[in-house]
């Protein structure tokens, strides 16, 4: 008896993986063992990303707190400490965007802990 095999389905899943790999240069696109590797291994770039991403944004507003503060005359870890110290529970990416669209309301905080 003859071997059966489910050319449909198995078409399929190339098709699937190779219209996700569209865009991608050289081999990578086209060639289904390559465009397979590439694609699985950004899948697991993209879940790292995923985290690093909250640590950039963590650092770029520790950059914008520190360098409004610097502006105020007092540098980040005092503000906050002292942000602490007062009972001023306001959070890094609420703070760093009053520095940046706001910076009156920073100046007021900064004053308030000074």
């Amino acid at each position: 008896m003859p071997r059966s095999v489910n050319h449909v389905a198995s078409r399929a899943k190339r098709k699937r993986i190779l219209k996700l790999t569209r865009g991608y240069f050289g081999a990578r696109k086209n060639v289904w063992t390559v465009a397979k590797n590439t694609w699985e291994k950004g899948l697991t770039y993209a879940y790292r990303d995923r985290r690093n991403k909250k640590r950039n944004f963590r650092a770029l507003w520790i950059q914008r707190i520190n360098a409004a503060a610097r502006m105020e005359g007092i540098s980040y870890s005092k503000l906050m400490g002292a942000l602490t110290k007062a009972g001023i529970e306001i959070n890094r990416k609420v703070l760093a965007d009053l520095a940046l669209n706001n910076p009156e309301a920073f100046k007021a905080i900064v004053e308030k802990v000074k």
